[in-house]
């Protein structure tokens, strides 16, 4: 099969309940792709990714009743910064240009939500960093992302915490990324959302 026919019918969509179906074959695939890796991850719950999707801070793509990939979005410093966390694209529809369509719409939906907020991202993918690039994020020293404890916890699962520890949170495998809205006024994002999901934003 073609990488075309692979992406044909691919949607990309802000998540909501009724895609809780899917979120124990996310945390699998999120799983699997941390063993492949040899990488850790912050580990979440059923109940966690299921509230994202219906709070409108999760993306999901679907070929049908296929699950395809997800990303979701987190908050930290009283919400001066933001995360988009979790990208993962299933094995099926892997060098596609997926991830780029999930990361384009979750960065897109932080930026709505929080615009004023700081998104960072900690990575050792080459992929990640590539697509954070584009989008104007800028490679930072651990000091400049967020002292909130309750993201660090969240390194906690990674194999390599070991190091993030001996380090004081100053150095770890991951590499350090921010984009900095001050640093792009004026600028849009890369998708334009809904009203409907504009409106739930609201309500959320």
């Amino acid at each position: 099969m073609s990488k075309e026919e692979k992406m044909e019918d691919i949607i990309v969509v802000v998540a909501d309940a009724s895609h809780e179906k899917y979120v124990d074959t996310i945390l699998d695939t999120i799983a699997e792709a941390a063993k492949v890796r040899g990488t850790g991850i912050a580990r979440r719950t059923h109940e966690y990714l299921a509230t994202k999707m219906r709070e409108a801070k999760a993306v999901i793509a679907l070929q049908g009743d296929r699950f395809a990939g997800f990303s979701y979005i987190e908050t930290w410093g009283n919400k001066h910064y933001v995360t988009t966390s979790g990208l993962i694209v299933h094995p099926d529809f892997r060098g596609i240009g997926l991830a780029k369509r999930i990361k384009d719409l979750t960065f897109t939906l932080a930026r709505k939500r929080w615009p004023k907020a700081k998104i960072f991202s900690l990575t050792s993918g080459t992929a990640v960093m590539k697509m954070n690039t584009q989008l104007g994020y800028m490679p930072v020293s651990f000091a400049e992302l967020t002292d909130d404890d309750a993201f660090w916890r969240g390194c906690e699962g990674c194999i390599n915490s070991d190091v993030l520890k001996r380090t004081n949170r100053k150095y770890c495998i991951c590499t350090g990324m921010l984009y900095d809205p001050e640093n792009h006024l004026g600028e849009g994002t890369p998708i334009e959302l809904s009203s409907e999901v504009l409106k739930r934003i609201k309500k959320n």
